[in-house]
């Protein structure tokens, strides 16, 4: 398991660097490299919103088939060759510095035996994957790139995410190796692989925990990573938003209410007034399909809000409770905790993704 960067002492010393090697191969799918990278720089920003000049940092570098620094490309591409210039001009990575991972992206080819004959010919490069594995470096590999890997001969008795119409071509190739069944990526010691390139977020994500540690790596999971309820929460936090007139029934009109209303007092007779139902059928439906009652529910909805509000906003806690309906900043707080499991304190210095005020710049133009 690496260190994490963030668990380093910090002082005055340059930001700590975890960088990344990402062989190109002629029949190497550079899309899955370019995302890859756009993703380490999305972790950069945030590592810099939340700790600053002294954050650590992920560095990348690409390297041709045999090893060598590509050189840098031309126009908008040209941020994807070299690493982003760190805080301090002597803690830019030398050419010669080891790497701490290896991105394998997948391989351009037309059906498995095209695949073979791709790896067949770049064996160096996978003679070059075992002794960054010998050295414990993380390799990281999208689809068909695991065949690189593989020929590696140092990953028998692990398991990896392909694609379903490689498995069987795979296991016959490789049969000390297994199969994380059904999973879009996986994990095993070393290696970190991920079927399909929708997944690659994930395994920047996985990188990130690794690399940065477990606090950076969830702040880069909640805005890498799919999440559609707090997408929800956003907009209910932005706007009043409007309720298609599609959600009919007892329930969607109640939530429904309580989404539009969130920051009003809770009343269970207004609630089913809104459901057009008594308050006892309106409890009934509730703890049929929820298991929880109206207040229950609405507590929920409340902390969604809350939490995104932490997140981006630099608002006060009891500015944040007004908001979410709570006009005891003191009850909101009790709530909030036993819905997350911490304080809202808390929650913002592990989550948020503003800076701080101490670090806004006036800029005089």
């Amino acid at each position: 398991m690496l260190q994490s960067l963030s668990s380093l002492p910090s002082g005055s010393a340059p930001a700590p660097i975890f960088r990344v090697d990402i062989p190109l191969l002629p029949e190497s799918a550079v899309g899955n490299a370019l995302q890859f990278i756009d993703l380490l720089r999305g972790a950069n920003l945030l590592a810099g919103l939340r700790l600053g000049a002294h954050a650590p940092r992920l560095a990348w570098r690409l390297l041709d088939a045999e090893g060598r620094p590509l050189p840098p490309l031309p126009g908008p591409l040209a941020a994807y060759t070299p690493a982003p210039a760190p805080a301090a001009a002597s803690a830019r990575p030398r050419a010669d510095d080891p790497a701490h991972a290896v991105f394998i992206p997948a391989i351009h080819a037309t059906d498995i035996p095209a695949i073979r004959e791709v790896a067949g010919r770049h064996r160096a490069l996978s003679r070059q994957l075992g002794m960054a594995l010998d050295m414990g470096q993380t390799l990281l590999t999208v689809g068909s790139g695991a065949w690189l890997a593989a020929y590696s001969g140092r990953l028998n008795g692990r398991r990896a995410s392909l694609p379903w119409f490689y498995i069987a071509g795979f296991e016959r190739d490789f049969p000390a190796i297994g199969h994380s069944l059904g999973q879009d990526w996986s994990e095993d010691g070393p290696w970190l692989s991920c079927a399909l390139p929708q997944s690659v977020n994930l395994l920047a994500i996985a990188l990130v925990r690794h690399a940065l540690g477990n606090e950076l790596g969830a702040a880069c999971e909640s805005v890498m990573a799919p999440d559609h309820p707090r997408a929800r929460a956003a907009l209910q936090a932005n706007a009043q938003q409007h309720i298609p007139a599609t959600r009919d029934s007892t329930l969607a009109r109640a939530i429904a209410w309580m989404e539009a209303n969130l920051d009003q007092p809770y009343s269970l007779p207004r609630l089913a007034e809104a459901a057009s139902v008594s308050p006892r059928t309106l409890l009934r439906h509730f703890q049929q399909e929820l298991s929880q009652s109206p207040l229950d529910y609405l507590h929920g909805l409340r902390c969604a809000r809350a939490r995104v509000m932490l997140e981006v906003t630099l608002e006060s806690v009891p500015s944040i409770a007004t908001a979410c309906g709570y006009a005891d900043p003191a009850a909101f707080r009790r709530i909030f905790a036993r819905y997350t499991g911490m304080a809202p304190s808390e929650y913002r210095q592990r989550h948020t993704l503003r800076a701080p005020r101490r670090r806004w710049r006036l800029e005089v133009k």
